[in-house]
């Protein structure tokens, strides 16, 4: 099985892409090569490091509404009680040491044609425009549900007030409740995402709420790493998880819900009432990748060797946002394909080497205390697709200590992810 040490995952290719910053390099003209960037999570934010090390002269403006970025990203671990909230928060100090121009408004429009962006009543010309706009949930995809209702049965998959809320449901919930999790059908945000998320409440039903239990409605016939998952399910939670997998006969595609009496409906007919309702609708690119003309259906089409849009020319899309072919929707991938960006634009804007493009990701899954699995892969681009390298994945079966081994290793990645990202010391959780 693949390992990596934590300067591999947390920095992987950075070397690569910052290049050299001697008074050989080619210089450029002051205020001349503008990089706008829209999104400060793991895509939008390492462009912004990697740029600013790379070439510290460019002009480099990263557009973000949030203060303070909530990790979506190992929020699992809060609800199962094994992180701290705070620890899932990271400012940009560090960014701005670096001079990145951090601007906190949400980027309203793109003039692609002037090539400005617009936000909180400004614009920002760009030579180059990085567009990592996360996702946005698809409401209408249930019956039922929207904005409102996901103040009563959250879906906890944008990071930040649903997290918490998720959690403060689970805490005030009876002794004997049921939690009903809603998972939702392919392409999502983090595809072992639920499924981890699982095990984290189960966990926390076991050990604080033990006559509870945990109903998992799927729309799929399979799922990320399910014969480690299910053999978790099994070793840990096996009088509290109720795994149902839509199959020939029945089917557990969520299609109404009722948030008045928290009573959530197949399309076989079946109900459940929750006490907890965990509800993961459908996903989509962000609304200003919509807005600009960057998708084609719910995601945005990138050219593989750099994740140019396809749609429209010198911007850049990266993250949860594209369709990437093989690749998933995770941090790591997002982290990944911003360093072969970061690499593009230095070498279209400061001359600097251009290498070939390489992505890696990795998801680990923490199960139970001391007990996390994990699957990944390199990427390489074939044609307009990414073809996978090398996969990985847990093994049921495998002892405690290669178990632990893993999820230690997932803590390493962690830390080494934020200060690559933020380009600061992460807090301890």
């Amino acid at each position: 099985m693949t390992k990596f040490t934590r300067r591999e995952v947390g920095f992987g290719l950075g070397a690569a892409v910052a290049g050299s910053t001697s008074a050989a390099s080619f210089a450029i003209a002051q205020g001349a090569a503008k990089v706008v960037i829209i999104g400060g999570g793991p895509g939008g934010a390492t462009v912004a490091n990697q740029l600013k090390q790379g070439e510290p002269s460019l002009d480099v403006t990263l557009i973000e509404v949030s203060k303070v970025y909530t990790t979506c990203f190992f929020s699992n671990l809060y609800l199962g009680g094994f992180r701290s909230y705070a620890s899932l928060q990271h400012n940009y100090d560090g960014l701005k040491k670096l001079g990145v121009k951090v601007v906190h408004a949400m980027a309203t429009d793109v003039d692609t044609q002037a090539k400005q962006v617009k936000a909180g009543g400004r614009s920002y010309p760009y030579d180059r425009l990085v567009v990592a706009p996360g996702i946005d949930i698809k409401y209408n995809s249930i019956e039922g549900y929207s904005k409102q209702v996901a103040e009563i049965m959250p879906h906890a998959y944008l990071p930040g007030a649903q997290t918490q809320l998720l959690k403060r449901q689970l805490e005030t919930m009876k002794n004997g409740g049921t939690v009903v999790m809603v998972a939702p059908n392919n392409p999502y945000r983090c595809p072992p995402g639920p499924y981890e998320r699982a095990c984290m409440i189960a966990h926390y039903l076991k050990t604080k709420k033990p006559k509870s239990k945990l109903v998992i409605l799927d729309p799929k016939k399979a799922f990320s790493k399910q014969p480690v998952f299910q053999e978790a399910f099994g070793k840990y939670y096996k009088d509290i998880i109720e795994l149902n997998l839509t199959n020939e006969i029945d089917d557990y595609a969520v299609t109404k819900i009722d948030a008045k009496t928290k009573t959530i409906t197949t399309k076989a007919g079946k109900s459940w009432k929750a006490d907890v309702a965990n509800v993961i609708p459908q996903q989509r690119a962000g609304e200003i990748a919509h807005k600009i003309g960057l998708a084609d259906g719910d995601w945005c089409p990138v050219n593989a060797e750099n994740f140019t849009s396809t749609k429209v020319k010198e911007i850049y899309v990266l993250g949860d946002a594209t369709v990437a072919a093989e690749m998933p929707k995770s941090a790591f991938s997002a982290n990944s394909q911003a360093k072969v960006v970061a690499n593009d634009i230095l070498a279209a804007l400061a001359k600097k080497p251009k290498f070939a493009p390489n992505f890696r990701n990795t998801c680990w899954s923490m199960v139970a205390p001391n007990d996390s699995v994990k699957i990944g892969a390199g990427y390489l681009p074939k044609g307009q697709k990414l073809d996978p390298v090398g996969p990985f994945v847990s093994k049921p079966g495998e002892d405690a200590a290669l178990r632990k081994q893993t999820f230690e290793e997932s803590i390493g990645w962690y830390d080494g992810i934020i200060a690559d990202v933020f380009a600061k010391a992460p807090k301890k959780g």
